[in-house]
Order: structure tokens, then C-alpha cells, then sequence
């Protein structure tokens, strides 16, 4: 998953307490060689915040390893590797509709192999919709769209098996109206890069 994913010309990166995954300057150059892409919803300053205040009440054990601040993001679908001549065409390919909903996060779970996730529990239609378009526009693509279940989360931590989750109940809203492309790039300062924001 990209969640466990990881600049060519890229635009400055935000400051520090608003930082996102950096964004690929127009003129970036798709050259040979391969890139590594998922399609992903980004939260806003306000639900960043949230996520991160959460995420601080946690108690880790020793050798967790919490998701840094810049790298938080829900994950729509994984791409995989495929030839970066191709970033154009998949890039305009995967515009689809999307209707602005509000995506709560409202269950802390851990997951197999101490993967530590804020889940939906009852992801909205709206949501279920944009997977299910963007995992058709995959398949016009030539693409193949995983075929494990999607449920919708943001990943906390990794290798934190025995973690203490916060005594408070969580219910994170976030309002979404946009979702991205983004390449898992070693080296990067973020280790992202938003290839395209769709609107």
C-alpha cells in the first residue's frame, strides 16, 4: 500500500506546521525510467491537525515507528510501478467525478503486523463512488485496481504491536473535495510527490 510507500523540479515544499507531500512543478520532466503511483485524499490544515493531536495521545512502545506529520493520507487506490512515459496519459486518464462529502474517522484499530490505522467504520456512498470510478478509469488504463477490500483509513504507525490507543473516543470529520496522484519517490524530502490534484 502506499501507505507504506514512500524532486525532480518540484515547488517549494509548505512550512512546517501545514506541510503536504511536495507538488511536481507543470514542467516536470516524465523522462524513462519507472515511477511509483497511488492515488490518494489529502487531509485539510484543520483535519491535519486533528489527525496529529491523535496520533500524539497514542502511547508507543519502543520501536514503533509513528507516521511522519507530511506523509498522513488516505489512501483511494495503489498503482504500482509503470514506465514514467506514461505519467501524462494516466494522469488525464484518471479524472473522474467527484462529489464533495465529509469523511469521518471515527475507529482506532490495530491491524495485522502492528500497522496502527484511524478507520471509517461507515464510509459515505460519495466516497465508495469515487473508489469505485477511479478503480474503473484504472481498468480503461490497462491498469489493474488491488482486489482487496477498501477500507478507508489513515495509517498512524508502523511496527506497533502493544501500543496504548488514547482512554477518548475519536470521530475526526473531514471535509473532501479533491483527491491526487502522488509518487512514492526515494529521496524526496517528504518521500511524496503530488503529481496532479483533481478537483
Amino acid at each position: 500500500m502506499p501507505d507504506d510507500a514512500e524532486s525532480e523540479r518540484a515547488a517549494p515544499l509548505p512550512t512546517r506546521q501545514d506541510r503536504g507531500p511536495a507538488v511536481a512543478a507543470p514542467a516536470a520532466d516524465h523522462g524513462a525510467g519507472a515511477c511509483r503511483l497511488f492515488l490518494a485524499i489529502w487531509p485539510s490544515p484543520a483535519a491535519h491537525a486533528q489527525l496529529l493531536d491523535h496520533q500524539r495521545r497514542w502511547s508507543w512502545p519502543p520501536g514503533a515507528a509513528p507516521v511522519a506529520a507530511e506523509r498522513l493520507h488516505l489512501t483511494l487506490h495503489f498503482i504500482g510501478s509503470l514506465p514514467r512515459r506514461r505519467m501524462d496519459e494516466v494522469g488525464a486518464g484518471l479524472q473522474v467525478a467527484i462529489e464533495p462529502f465529509e469523511l469521518v474517522l471515527d475507529r482506532a484499530e490495530i491491524w495485522p503486523h502492528g500497522l496502527v490505522v484511524l478507520r471509517a467504520t461507515s464510509p459515505t456512498a460519495a466516497l465508495q463512488r469515487l473508489h469505485g470510478r477511479l478503480g474503473e478509469a484504472l481498468q480503461a488504463l490497462g491498469l489493474n485496481p488491488e482486489r482487496r477490500r477498501f477500507r478507508p483509513h489513515v495509517t498512524l504507525a508502523r511496527r506497533a504491536t502493544g501500543s496504548i490507543p488514547p482512554l477518548a473516543s475519536v470521530a475526526l470529520r473531514w471535509q473532501v473535495s479533491s483527491y491526487t496522484l502522488v509518487e512514492s519517490l526515494a529521496g524526496a524530502a517528504t518521500g511524496y510527490l503530488v503529481r496532479r490534484r483533481y478537483d
